[in-house]
Protein backbone atom coordinates (compact mmCIF):
# COMPACT_ATOMS: atom_id res chain seq x y z
CA UNK A 1 0.00 0.00 0.00
CA UNK A 2 2.77 2.39 0.87
CA UNK A 3 4.45 1.95 -2.52
CA UNK A 4 1.10 2.19 -4.46
CA UNK A 5 0.74 5.68 -2.26
CA UNK A 6 4.08 6.78 -3.45
CA UNK A 7 3.48 6.08 -7.23
CA UNK A 8 0.12 7.95 -6.85
CA UNK A 9 1.57 11.00 -5.11
CA UNK A 10 4.60 10.73 -8.24
CA UNK A 11 1.85 10.75 -11.27
CA UNK A 12 0.04 13.47 -9.53
CA UNK A 13 3.28 15.88 -9.36
CA UNK A 14 3.86 14.75 -12.90
CA UNK A 15 0.17 16.15 -13.64
CA UNK A 16 0.43 19.08 -12.06
CA UNK A 17 3.86 19.78 -13.61
CA UNK A 18 2.22 20.03 -16.96
CA UNK A 19 0.14 23.05 -16.07
CA UNK A 20 -2.83 21.66 -17.55
CA UNK A 21 -5.37 21.84 -15.08
CA UNK A 22 -8.17 24.52 -15.03
CA UNK A 23 -6.36 26.54 -18.15
CA UNK A 24 -8.26 26.12 -21.44
CA UNK A 25 -7.31 23.27 -24.00
CA UNK A 26 -5.60 25.90 -27.26
CA UNK A 27 -6.82 24.61 -30.61
CA UNK A 28 -4.26 21.92 -31.19
CA UNK A 29 -5.53 19.47 -28.65
CA UNK A 30 -9.10 20.27 -29.43
CA UNK A 31 -8.45 19.29 -33.17
CA UNK A 32 -6.56 15.85 -31.59
CA UNK A 33 -9.46 15.26 -30.08
CA UNK A 34 -11.50 15.94 -33.12
CA UNK A 35 -10.09 13.58 -35.39
CA UNK A 36 -10.66 10.49 -32.56
CA UNK A 37 -14.19 11.58 -33.22
CA UNK A 38 -13.55 10.84 -36.86
CA UNK A 39 -11.59 7.87 -36.63
CA UNK A 40 -14.25 6.07 -33.92
CA UNK A 41 -17.09 7.04 -36.19
CA UNK A 42 -18.88 8.67 -33.31
CA UNK A 43 -20.09 12.03 -32.21
CA UNK A 44 -18.41 12.48 -28.88
CA UNK A 45 -14.76 12.46 -27.60
CA UNK A 46 -13.13 14.10 -24.74
CA UNK A 47 -9.51 14.75 -23.33
CA UNK A 48 -9.62 13.78 -19.97
CA UNK A 49 -7.38 14.54 -17.02
CA UNK A 50 -7.95 13.19 -13.62
CA UNK A 51 -6.43 14.68 -10.15
CA UNK A 52 -6.68 14.10 -6.51
CA UNK A 53 -10.64 14.08 -6.35
CA UNK A 54 -11.61 14.43 -10.07
CA UNK A 55 -11.96 13.93 -13.74
CA UNK A 56 -11.12 17.65 -15.55
CA UNK A 57 -12.16 17.43 -19.35
CA UNK A 58 -9.97 19.59 -20.74
CA UNK A 59 -11.84 19.86 -24.19
CA UNK A 60 -14.95 18.31 -25.31
CA UNK A 61 -16.57 17.03 -28.97
CA UNK A 62 -20.13 16.66 -29.38
CA UNK A 63 -20.94 18.17 -25.60
CA UNK A 64 -20.31 20.61 -23.55
CA UNK A 65 -17.82 19.15 -20.89
CA UNK A 66 -17.52 19.69 -17.03
CA UNK A 67 -15.76 18.41 -14.01
CA UNK A 68 -17.03 15.57 -11.99
CA UNK A 69 -15.75 13.27 -9.30
CA UNK A 70 -12.93 11.33 -9.80
CA UNK A 71 -15.53 8.32 -8.37
CA UNK A 72 -17.71 9.11 -10.71
CA UNK A 73 -15.30 8.71 -14.08
CA UNK A 74 -15.22 5.60 -16.08
CA UNK A 75 -11.82 6.95 -16.95
CA UNK A 76 -10.41 6.32 -13.34
CA UNK A 77 -11.12 3.09 -13.31
CA UNK A 78 -8.26 1.43 -15.32
CA UNK A 79 -6.32 4.23 -16.71
CA UNK A 80 -3.27 4.09 -14.51
CA UNK A 81 -2.68 0.51 -16.05
CA UNK A 82 -1.66 2.08 -19.18
CA UNK A 83 -3.51 -0.53 -20.98
CA UNK A 84 -6.75 0.78 -23.92
CA UNK A 85 -9.96 -0.01 -22.77
CA UNK A 86 -12.62 -1.07 -25.44
CA UNK A 87 -16.27 -1.89 -24.25
CA UNK A 88 -18.84 -2.54 -26.97
CA UNK A 89 -21.62 -2.07 -25.18
CA UNK A 90 -20.55 -0.87 -21.15
CA UNK A 91 -24.44 -1.07 -20.05
CA UNK A 92 -23.71 -5.34 -20.11
CA UNK A 93 -20.16 -5.07 -18.93
CA UNK A 94 -20.23 -5.43 -14.85
CA UNK A 95 -17.06 -3.44 -14.53
CA UNK A 96 -19.32 -0.14 -15.87
CA UNK A 97 -22.90 -1.15 -16.12
CA UNK A 98 -23.56 0.94 -12.72
CA UNK A 99 -21.55 4.06 -13.29
CA UNK A 100 -23.71 7.29 -13.59
CA UNK A 101 -22.29 7.70 -16.90
CA UNK A 102 -23.56 4.44 -17.72
CA UNK A 103 -26.89 4.03 -16.00
CA UNK A 104 -28.70 7.47 -16.61
CA UNK A 105 -27.85 9.68 -13.88
CA UNK A 106 -25.86 11.65 -15.92
CA UNK A 107 -25.20 9.89 -19.40
CA UNK A 108 -26.55 6.79 -21.68
CA UNK A 109 -23.55 5.77 -22.64
CA UNK A 110 -22.90 2.48 -24.42
CA UNK A 111 -19.89 2.28 -26.43
CA UNK A 112 -16.74 3.33 -24.61
CA UNK A 113 -13.22 3.42 -25.84
CA UNK A 114 -10.34 5.22 -23.75
CA UNK A 115 -6.54 5.57 -24.24
CA UNK A 116 -4.56 6.78 -21.45
CA UNK A 117 -2.29 9.40 -21.84
CA UNK A 118 0.93 7.89 -20.60
CA UNK A 119 4.16 10.47 -19.95
CA UNK A 120 7.95 9.41 -21.39
CA UNK A 121 8.45 8.99 -17.39
CA UNK A 122 5.15 6.12 -17.48
CA UNK A 123 2.79 8.15 -15.32
CA UNK A 124 -0.86 7.85 -16.41
CA UNK A 125 -2.18 11.73 -16.72
CA UNK A 126 -5.36 10.80 -18.03
CA UNK A 127 -7.16 9.22 -21.10
CA UNK A 128 -8.15 10.18 -24.54
CA UNK A 129 -11.84 8.97 -24.52
CA UNK A 130 -14.42 8.12 -27.54
CA UNK A 131 -18.12 7.07 -26.64
CA UNK A 132 -21.75 6.89 -27.95
CA UNK A 133 -25.15 6.19 -27.36
CA UNK A 134 -25.10 3.28 -28.99
CA UNK A 135 -23.26 0.42 -29.00
CA UNK A 136 -20.80 -0.51 -31.34
CA UNK A 137 -17.12 -1.77 -31.90
CA UNK A 138 -14.09 -0.92 -33.44
CA UNK A 139 -11.43 -2.63 -35.87
CA UNK A 140 -7.84 -2.85 -34.97
CA UNK A 141 -6.83 -0.11 -37.07
CA UNK A 142 -8.70 2.19 -35.27
CA UNK A 143 -7.69 1.22 -32.35
CA UNK A 144 -4.11 1.95 -33.21
CA UNK A 145 -5.22 5.31 -34.64
CA UNK A 146 -6.38 6.39 -31.03
CA UNK A 147 -3.11 5.14 -29.10
CA UNK A 148 -1.52 7.28 -32.36
CA UNK A 149 -3.37 9.83 -31.42
CA UNK A 150 -2.53 9.81 -27.07
CA UNK A 151 0.94 9.62 -28.14
CA UNK A 152 0.30 13.37 -30.35
CA UNK A 153 -1.63 14.56 -27.08
CA UNK A 154 1.71 13.50 -25.04
CA UNK A 155 3.89 15.47 -27.29
CA UNK A 156 1.80 18.88 -27.34
CA UNK A 157 1.97 18.18 -23.49
CA UNK A 158 5.69 17.64 -23.54
CA UNK A 159 6.12 21.04 -25.34
CA UNK A 160 3.75 23.26 -24.01
CA UNK A 161 5.76 22.15 -20.97
CA UNK A 162 9.11 23.00 -22.17
CA UNK A 163 8.20 26.39 -23.62
CA UNK A 164 6.29 27.03 -20.53
CA UNK A 165 9.89 25.91 -18.95
CA UNK A 166 12.34 27.72 -21.00
CA UNK A 167 10.21 30.49 -20.65
CA UNK A 168 10.16 30.38 -16.89
CA UNK A 169 14.22 29.85 -17.03
CA UNK A 170 14.40 33.22 -19.60
CA UNK A 171 12.53 35.18 -16.81
CA UNK A 172 14.68 33.73 -14.14
CA UNK A 173 18.07 34.57 -16.01
CA UNK A 174 16.77 38.13 -16.57
CA UNK A 175 15.92 38.51 -12.98
CA UNK A 176 19.13 37.34 -12.26
CA UNK A 177 20.98 39.37 -14.44
CA UNK A 178 19.12 42.39 -12.60
CA UNK A 179 19.86 41.16 -9.17
CA UNK A 180 23.74 41.10 -10.47
CA UNK A 181 23.59 44.34 -11.74
CA UNK A 182 21.78 45.86 -8.90
CA UNK A 183 23.95 44.67 -6.96
CA UNK A 184 26.30 45.57 -8.02
CA UNK A 185 25.71 48.83 -8.56
CA UNK A 186 24.85 49.15 -5.11
CA UNK A 187 27.49 47.92 -2.85
CA UNK A 188 30.63 50.32 -2.06
CA UNK A 189 32.99 48.20 -2.88
CA UNK A 190 34.35 48.37 -6.55
CA UNK A 191 34.14 45.32 -9.08
CA UNK A 192 36.53 45.48 -11.81
CA UNK A 193 36.73 42.03 -14.66
CA UNK A 194 38.64 41.94 -17.78
CA UNK A 195 39.03 39.69 -20.71
CA UNK A 196 41.72 36.98 -20.79
CA UNK A 197 43.80 39.79 -22.96
CA UNK A 198 43.81 41.87 -19.65
CA UNK A 199 40.93 44.37 -21.42
CA UNK A 200 39.21 46.08 -18.99
CA UNK A 201 35.11 44.61 -19.52
CA UNK A 202 33.21 45.67 -15.96
CA UNK A 203 33.48 48.57 -13.82
CA UNK A 204 30.47 48.85 -11.52
CA UNK A 205 29.12 51.95 -10.37
CA UNK A 206 31.88 52.22 -6.80
CA UNK A 207 34.74 51.72 -9.40
CA UNK A 208 33.32 54.24 -12.25
CA UNK A 209 33.03 56.76 -9.70
CA UNK A 210 36.48 56.78 -9.37
CA UNK A 211 36.89 57.51 -12.67
CA UNK A 212 34.38 60.53 -12.38
CA UNK A 213 31.78 58.56 -13.71
CA UNK A 214 29.10 57.33 -11.74
CA UNK A 215 26.06 57.22 -13.75
CA UNK A 216 28.11 57.25 -17.27
CA UNK A 217 26.86 53.42 -18.75
CA UNK A 218 27.97 54.49 -22.07
CA UNK A 219 31.67 55.34 -22.02
CA UNK A 220 33.66 51.64 -22.60
CA UNK A 221 35.62 50.36 -19.22
CA UNK A 222 39.00 50.93 -20.59
CA UNK A 223 38.58 54.54 -21.13
CA UNK A 224 37.75 55.09 -17.57
CA UNK A 225 40.30 53.11 -16.75
CA UNK A 226 42.45 55.72 -18.48
CA UNK A 227 41.48 57.95 -16.09
CA UNK A 228 42.65 56.17 -12.46
CA UNK A 229 46.40 56.30 -11.98
CA UNK A 230 47.36 53.49 -9.89
CA UNK A 231 50.28 54.04 -7.75
CA UNK A 232 52.97 51.83 -4.99
CA UNK A 233 51.86 52.53 -1.48
CA UNK A 234 54.53 55.36 -1.75
CA UNK A 235 52.10 57.55 -3.37
CA UNK A 236 54.43 58.71 -6.07
CA UNK A 237 55.73 55.47 -8.19
CA UNK A 238 52.99 54.12 -10.62
CA UNK A 239 52.48 50.77 -9.79
CA UNK A 240 53.98 48.27 -12.83
CA UNK A 241 51.49 46.49 -15.20
CA UNK A 242 52.17 43.26 -14.33
CA UNK A 243 51.74 44.05 -10.32
CA UNK A 244 48.02 45.41 -10.52
CA UNK A 245 45.66 43.07 -9.28
CA UNK A 246 43.84 42.56 -11.84
CA UNK A 247 46.90 41.29 -13.98
CA UNK A 248 47.99 39.62 -11.33
CA UNK A 249 44.57 37.52 -10.69
CA UNK A 250 44.85 36.32 -14.45
CA UNK A 251 48.65 35.15 -14.36
CA UNK A 252 48.35 33.91 -10.57
CA UNK A 253 45.04 32.72 -10.38
CA UNK A 254 44.06 34.26 -6.83
CA UNK A 255 45.15 37.39 -5.36
CA UNK A 256 44.86 37.88 -1.41
CA UNK A 257 44.44 41.52 0.40
CA UNK A 258 46.60 42.75 -1.55
CA UNK A 259 47.23 46.46 -0.93
CA UNK A 260 47.04 49.65 -3.71
CA UNK A 261 46.68 53.55 -3.51
CA UNK A 262 44.64 54.39 -6.16
CA UNK A 263 44.45 58.43 -7.65
CA UNK A 264 40.77 59.47 -8.80
CA UNK A 265 39.68 61.29 -11.64
CA UNK A 266 38.92 63.87 -9.07
CA UNK A 267 43.07 63.65 -7.64
CA UNK A 268 42.04 61.82 -4.54
CA UNK A 269 44.12 59.21 -3.29
CA UNK A 270 42.49 56.79 -1.84
CA UNK A 271 44.29 53.18 -0.31
CA UNK A 272 42.42 50.08 -1.52
CA UNK A 273 42.51 46.27 -0.71
CA UNK A 274 42.26 44.14 -3.82
CA UNK A 275 41.23 40.93 -3.25
CA UNK A 276 40.21 38.59 -6.92
CA UNK A 277 40.80 35.34 -9.02
CA UNK A 278 40.66 33.87 -12.62
CA UNK A 279 37.59 33.07 -14.81
CA UNK A 280 38.03 29.52 -16.27
CA UNK A 281 35.32 28.53 -18.78
CA UNK A 282 34.34 24.79 -18.01
CA UNK A 283 36.69 23.42 -20.59
CA UNK A 284 39.67 24.56 -18.67
CA UNK A 285 40.01 27.42 -20.64
CA UNK A 286 41.04 31.12 -18.79
CA UNK A 287 38.54 33.62 -19.84
CA UNK A 288 39.39 36.94 -17.82
CA UNK A 289 39.48 37.33 -14.21
CA UNK A 290 37.50 39.88 -11.96
CA UNK A 291 38.71 41.25 -8.88
CA UNK A 292 37.10 43.11 -5.81
CA UNK A 293 38.78 46.40 -4.62
CA UNK A 294 37.77 47.61 -1.06
CA UNK A 295 38.35 51.20 -0.13
CA UNK A 296 39.97 51.24 3.60
CA UNK A 297 41.49 55.04 3.43
CA UNK A 298 39.47 55.63 6.55
CA UNK A 299 39.90 52.59 8.13
CA UNK A 300 44.06 53.14 7.51
CA UNK A 301 43.96 56.96 9.03
CA UNK A 302 41.73 55.29 11.82
CA UNK A 303 43.95 52.89 12.75
CA UNK A 304 46.87 55.12 12.46
CA UNK A 305 45.33 57.77 14.70
CA UNK A 306 44.54 53.95 17.51
CA UNK A 307 48.21 53.47 17.10
CA UNK A 308 49.28 56.42 18.01
CA UNK A 309 47.10 56.70 21.03
CA UNK A 310 47.40 53.55 21.67
CA UNK A 311 51.39 54.00 22.28
CA UNK A 312 50.57 57.67 23.85
CA UNK A 313 48.45 55.87 26.48
CA UNK A 314 51.46 53.05 27.03
CA UNK A 315 53.40 55.82 27.51
CA UNK A 316 51.35 57.51 30.38
CA UNK A 317 50.25 54.06 32.14
CA UNK A 318 53.81 53.08 32.33
CA UNK A 319 54.64 56.88 33.94
CA UNK A 320 51.80 56.46 35.75
CA UNK A 321 53.25 53.19 37.57
CA UNK A 322 56.40 54.14 37.83
CA UNK A 323 55.30 56.94 39.38
CA UNK A 324 52.87 54.75 41.91
CA UNK A 325 56.14 52.41 42.57
CA UNK A 326 58.88 55.16 43.26
CA UNK A 327 55.84 57.15 45.44
CA UNK A 328 55.09 53.86 47.10
CA UNK A 329 58.63 52.67 47.65
CA UNK A 330 60.05 56.30 49.27
CA UNK A 331 56.89 55.46 51.57
CA UNK A 332 57.59 52.52 53.05
CA UNK A 333 60.26 53.25 55.02
CA UNK A 334 58.50 56.18 56.98
CA UNK A 335 56.06 54.82 57.37
CA UNK A 336 57.66 52.26 59.15
CA UNK A 337 59.56 54.48 61.41
CA UNK A 338 56.12 56.44 61.96
CA UNK A 339 54.79 53.34 63.39
CA UNK A 340 58.25 52.53 65.36
CA UNK A 341 58.13 55.55 66.60
CA UNK A 342 54.24 55.36 68.50
CA UNK A 343 55.25 52.00 69.72
CA UNK A 344 58.13 53.19 71.51
CA UNK A 345 55.90 56.48 72.95
CA UNK A 346 53.31 53.58 73.78
CA UNK A 347 56.02 51.19 75.49
CA UNK A 348 57.75 54.58 77.87
CA UNK A 349 54.57 56.91 78.16
CA UNK A 350 51.87 54.82 77.94
CA UNK A 351 51.51 54.66 81.42
CA UNK A 352 50.85 58.68 81.68
CA UNK A 353 48.54 58.89 78.92
CA UNK A 354 44.79 58.86 79.86
CA UNK A 355 41.86 57.28 78.24
CA UNK A 356 41.76 59.48 75.95
CA UNK A 357 45.47 59.77 74.85
CA UNK A 358 45.46 55.92 74.31
CA UNK A 359 43.00 56.01 72.10
CA UNK A 360 44.45 58.49 69.90
CA UNK A 361 48.08 56.83 70.12
CA UNK A 362 46.00 53.62 69.02
CA UNK A 363 43.98 55.44 66.40
CA UNK A 364 47.22 56.71 65.03
CA UNK A 365 48.70 53.35 64.74
CA UNK A 366 45.91 52.13 63.01
CA UNK A 367 46.07 54.58 60.47
CA UNK A 368 49.95 54.24 59.93
CA UNK A 369 49.28 50.34 59.22
CA UNK A 370 46.78 50.96 57.11
CA UNK A 371 48.44 53.10 54.93
CA UNK A 372 51.24 50.87 55.20
CA UNK A 373 49.59 47.84 53.83
CA UNK A 374 48.07 50.38 51.27
CA UNK A 375 51.34 51.09 49.83
CA UNK A 376 52.74 47.80 50.35
CA UNK A 377 49.31 46.85 47.91
CA UNK A 378 50.01 49.68 45.45
CA UNK A 379 53.45 48.36 45.23
CA UNK A 380 52.49 44.62 44.14
CA UNK A 381 50.45 46.23 42.20
CA UNK A 382 53.07 48.45 40.23
CA UNK A 383 55.13 45.56 40.23
CA UNK A 384 52.51 43.01 38.79
CA UNK A 385 52.23 45.63 35.47
CA UNK A 386 55.83 46.25 35.02
CA UNK A 387 58.01 42.99 36.08
CA UNK A 388 58.90 40.97 32.90
CA UNK A 389 55.87 38.03 32.69
CA UNK A 390 58.76 34.99 32.08
CA UNK A 391 57.04 31.85 31.65
CA UNK A 392 58.06 28.56 32.75
CA UNK A 393 56.51 25.36 33.68
CA UNK A 394 54.97 25.08 37.49
CA UNK A 395 53.79 22.45 39.23
CA UNK A 396 50.32 23.70 41.30
CA UNK A 397 50.84 21.50 44.35
CA UNK A 398 53.87 23.20 44.92
CA UNK A 399 52.43 27.40 44.35
CA UNK A 400 49.86 26.10 46.90
CA UNK A 401 52.27 24.74 49.26
CA UNK A 402 53.98 27.71 49.52
CA UNK A 403 50.56 30.45 49.58
CA UNK A 404 49.94 27.99 52.71
CA UNK A 405 53.11 28.79 54.49
CA UNK A 406 52.85 32.04 53.63
CA UNK A 407 49.47 32.86 54.95
CA UNK A 408 50.32 30.46 58.06
CA UNK A 409 49.53 33.16 60.79
CA UNK A 410 45.94 33.99 59.13
CA UNK A 411 44.99 30.17 58.53
CA UNK A 412 45.84 29.17 61.71
CA UNK A 413 44.10 32.34 63.43
CA UNK A 414 40.97 32.40 61.43
CA UNK A 415 41.13 28.04 61.68
CA UNK A 416 41.00 28.12 58.13
CA UNK A 417 41.35 25.62 55.89
CA UNK A 418 42.72 25.14 52.41
CA UNK A 419 42.96 22.09 50.06
CA UNK A 420 44.23 21.38 46.72
CA UNK A 421 42.38 18.98 44.54
CA UNK A 422 43.25 18.25 41.08
CA UNK A 423 47.49 18.89 40.62
CA UNK A 424 48.44 19.43 37.37
CA UNK A 425 52.00 21.12 35.94
CA UNK A 426 51.20 24.69 33.53
CA UNK A 427 53.42 27.24 31.87
CA UNK A 428 53.21 30.86 34.01
CA UNK A 429 55.25 33.10 35.41
CA UNK A 430 56.03 31.33 39.02
CA UNK A 431 55.86 34.64 41.03
CA UNK A 432 53.44 36.43 39.78
CA UNK A 433 50.81 32.96 39.48
CA UNK A 434 52.17 32.49 43.11
CA UNK A 435 50.83 36.29 43.89
CA UNK A 436 47.84 35.74 42.01
CA UNK A 437 46.68 32.95 43.94
CA UNK A 438 47.63 34.27 47.22
CA UNK A 439 45.70 37.27 46.58
CA UNK A 440 42.41 35.08 45.97
CA UNK A 441 43.21 32.66 49.13
CA UNK A 442 43.83 35.61 51.34
CA UNK A 443 40.32 37.20 50.11
CA UNK A 444 38.73 34.27 50.42
CA UNK A 445 39.77 33.72 54.29
CA UNK A 446 39.36 37.62 55.00
CA UNK A 447 36.04 37.76 53.86
CA UNK A 448 34.52 34.88 55.90
CA UNK A 449 31.28 34.20 56.56
CA UNK A 450 30.32 34.31 60.63
CA UNK A 451 28.42 31.14 60.98
CA UNK A 452 31.24 28.59 59.50
CA UNK A 453 35.09 27.95 59.55
CA UNK A 454 36.93 29.22 56.27
CA UNK A 455 36.66 26.21 53.84
CA UNK A 456 38.86 27.49 50.50
CA UNK A 457 39.66 24.85 47.51
CA UNK A 458 41.76 25.14 44.56
CA UNK A 459 42.03 23.30 42.03
CA UNK A 460 43.49 22.68 38.04
CA UNK A 461 42.46 21.23 35.25
CA UNK A 462 43.89 20.60 31.61
CA UNK A 463 41.31 22.47 28.99
CA UNK A 464 41.87 22.20 24.96
CA UNK A 465 44.14 25.52 24.89
CA UNK A 466 45.30 25.73 28.33
CA UNK A 467 45.06 25.46 32.50
CA UNK A 468 42.04 26.66 34.03
CA UNK A 469 42.21 27.23 37.94
CA UNK A 470 39.21 27.88 40.44
CA UNK A 471 39.81 29.61 44.13
CA UNK A 472 36.08 28.36 45.69
CA UNK A 473 35.39 29.19 49.58
CA UNK A 474 32.64 29.23 51.61
CA UNK A 475 32.55 32.83 52.66
CA UNK A 476 30.14 35.82 52.38
CA UNK A 477 30.29 35.55 48.50
CA UNK A 478 30.13 38.70 46.16
CA UNK A 479 26.65 39.76 45.45
CA UNK A 480 25.89 39.43 41.49
CA UNK A 481 25.73 42.48 40.47
CA UNK A 482 29.00 43.92 41.92
CA UNK A 483 30.85 41.13 39.99
CA UNK A 484 31.50 43.03 37.13
CA UNK A 485 33.31 46.03 38.83
CA UNK A 486 35.41 44.46 41.64
CA UNK A 487 38.15 44.45 39.80
CA UNK A 488 38.21 47.85 39.24
CA UNK A 489 41.22 49.58 41.11
CA UNK A 490 39.50 50.45 44.79
CA UNK A 491 36.62 48.71 44.34
CA UNK A 492 35.08 47.12 47.53
CA UNK A 493 32.27 45.42 48.48
CA UNK A 494 31.83 46.30 51.29
CA UNK A 495 34.29 49.36 52.26
CA UNK A 496 32.60 50.01 55.97
CA UNK A 497 34.04 46.78 56.95
CA UNK A 498 37.73 47.87 56.18
CA UNK A 499 38.63 44.79 55.64
CA UNK A 500 41.00 45.16 52.21
CA UNK A 501 41.87 48.31 49.97
CA UNK A 502 40.26 47.31 46.46
CA UNK A 503 43.47 46.88 45.33
CA UNK A 504 43.91 43.04 45.30
CA UNK A 505 41.36 41.96 42.78
CA UNK A 506 42.57 44.67 40.69
CA UNK A 507 46.24 43.16 40.68
CA UNK A 508 44.52 39.19 40.38
CA UNK A 509 43.15 40.94 36.87
CA UNK A 510 46.56 42.30 35.77
CA UNK A 511 48.16 39.55 36.44
CA UNK A 512 45.52 36.87 34.44
CA UNK A 513 45.99 39.30 31.78
CA UNK A 514 49.66 39.46 31.52
CA UNK A 515 49.24 35.57 30.91
CA UNK A 516 47.05 36.77 27.96
CA UNK A 517 43.84 35.07 29.93
CA UNK A 518 40.61 36.00 31.82
CA UNK A 519 39.34 35.25 35.35
CA UNK A 520 35.57 35.28 36.09
CA UNK A 521 33.50 34.97 39.61
CA UNK A 522 30.75 32.93 40.50
CA UNK A 523 28.99 31.88 43.69
CA UNK A 524 30.34 28.72 44.82
CA UNK A 525 28.24 25.57 45.86
CA UNK A 526 29.15 26.10 49.19
CA UNK A 527 27.47 29.51 49.21
CA UNK A 528 30.64 31.58 48.66
CA UNK A 529 32.37 32.71 45.82
CA UNK A 530 34.43 30.73 42.79
CA UNK A 531 36.74 32.15 40.97
CA UNK A 532 37.96 30.89 38.14
CA UNK A 533 41.00 31.62 35.75
CA UNK A 534 41.76 30.62 32.45
CA UNK A 535 45.47 31.01 31.42
CA UNK A 536 45.78 29.78 27.85
CA UNK A 537 49.20 28.09 26.18
CA UNK A 538 50.48 31.02 24.57
CA UNK A 539 49.96 34.53 25.99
Amino acid sequence: MPLMLDREQARLAALHEYGLLDNPADEELTAVVRIAATIADVPTATLNLIDETRQCQLTTVGFDGCDSLRSDSMCAITFRDGRMVHVPDASLDPVYAGNPWVDGRMADVRFYASTPLVTPSGYALGTLCVFDTVAKELDDRQLRRLEDLARVLIGLFERRRQARLAAELSAEAERSRKFIHTLMDTIDVGIVASNADGKMTVLNRAARRWGGAADDLDTPPWLLADRIEVLDMDGVTPMALGAQPLQRALTEDVVTNAELLLRTADGELITLVANGRSMISDGGERIGAVVALTDVTDDRAYRRLLEAAHAELQRSNDELEAFAAAVSHDLVRPLASAIGYLELLGEYSGDRLDARGAKWLTGAADSLTRMQQLTRALLTYAHAGQAPCSRSAVRLSEVAGVIADDLRSLIDTQSAAVMLRGDLTLTADPTLLRQLLQNLVDNAIKYRHPDRLPRVEISGAETADGWEITVSDNGIGIPAEQRDRVFDMFAQVDPASRKGHGVGLATCLRIVERHGGAIRIAESPAGGTTMTLHLPRAA
